[in-house]
C-alpha cells in the first residue's frame, strides 16, 4: 500500500505536470527541434484479451489496495504532429511486462509468475494539449528484449501510430535487434530513448519519464488534407 508520503509526491508531481503543459501548448513553439517518433513494431504480446481495468494506472487493479511489484513511474509526454501542434483525442494505449518478465498475453514467457497486481494494459485520451499521463512501473528486460514499453495511438483521421520506447543508458539496447533498427539515426534513437529520473520528494522511490511523441504526415493525411481544403474553397 502506498504511504501518505507518496501520495503527495505523486500530487505533487501531477501539479507540475499540468503546469508544464502550459508551457507547450503554443502550437508549432518549437517546430524547428522536432524529429518525427520512428514507428515500431506492434510484436506479438498485444493483449489478446483486454482486462477489464483499462484506465491509466498500471500499479493498482480495480479497487485493490496491493500495488504492483516495481519502480513506479510516472510516464507523461505529447501526441503532437511535426509542427508541434497537439493531436487531441487521441486515444493513447501504452502495454508493458510486469517486474517478473510478463506480459499478460496467454503466449507470454514466464506466464505462470505474472503479478496479478500490475494491470499490464492502459489506455488515456488525450486533451487540448495533446498530453497524456500513466502511472506504470519501470520496464523490465523480456527474455529476448532490452526493457520496453509498447505505444499504439488510434486518431480518428490518421492511420494508427505504434512504436516503443526504451530507457536512456540501458546497456541491453545495443543488442536489441529492434532497438538497432534505428541505432543508425542519431536522431531516431533520441526521439524513442528516455530518462528515468527520480521524483524529488518521493518517499518510496518513484521515477518519472516523459515520451513525446511526434506523428509525421503520410500519403493518406495529405489526400484528407486536399479534400478538405477543397470543402473549404467550395464554400467560399
Amino acid at each position: 500500500m502506498e504511504s501518505i508520503g507518496s501520495f503527495h509526491s505523486r500530487r505533487e508531481f501531477l501539479r507540475c505536470l499540468a503546469a508544464g503543459a502550459g508551457a507547450f501548448a503554443t502550437a508549432g513553439l518549437f517546430a524547428e527541434e522536432l524529429t518525427r517518433t520512428p514507428p515500431q513494431t506492434e510484436g506479438p504480446f498485444y493483449p489478446n484479451r483486454l482486462p477489464l481495468d483499462t484506465d491509466n494506472d498500471l500499479v493498482v487493479v480495480n479497487d485493490t489496495i496491493s500495488a504492483a511489484v516495481g519502480e513506479i513511474t510516472h510516464l507523461t509526454g505529447r501526441v503532437m504532429d511535426l509542427r508541434g501542434d497537439p493531436i487531441r483525442n487521441a486515444l493513447v494505449e501504452i502495454w508493458q511486462v510486469d517486474a517478473n518478465g510478463a506480459y499478460i498475453h496467454s503466449g507470454s514467457a514466464n506466464g505462470d509468475k505474472r503479478d496479478l497486481s500490475f494491470q499490464g494494459f492502459g489506455r488515456f485520451l488525450t486533451g487540448s494539449t495533446g498530453e497524456y499521463y500513466f502511472r506504470t512501473i519501470k520496464p523490465v528486460p523480456y527474455p529476448g528484449r532490452t526493457p520496453h514499453i509498447h505505444f499504439k495511438i488510434k486518431m480518428r483521421t490518421r492511420p494508427e501510430f505504434v512504436t516503443q520506447c526504451y530507457i536512456k543508458g540501458e546497456a541491453r539496447n545495443e543488442s536489441d535487434g529492434i532497438y538497432k533498427q534505428v541505432a543508425r539515426d542519431p536522431d531516431a534513437i533520441r526521439a524513442v530513448t528516455v530518462d528515468f529520473v527520480p521524483v524529488k520528494g518521493s518517499r518510496i522511490g518513484e521515477l518519472s519519464a516523459r515520451f513525446d511523441v511526434v506523428i509525421g504526415h503520410t500519403p493518406e493525411d495529405a489526400e484528407a488534407g486536399h479534400e478538405e481544403t477543397g470543402r473549404r474553397r467550395r464554400r467560399l
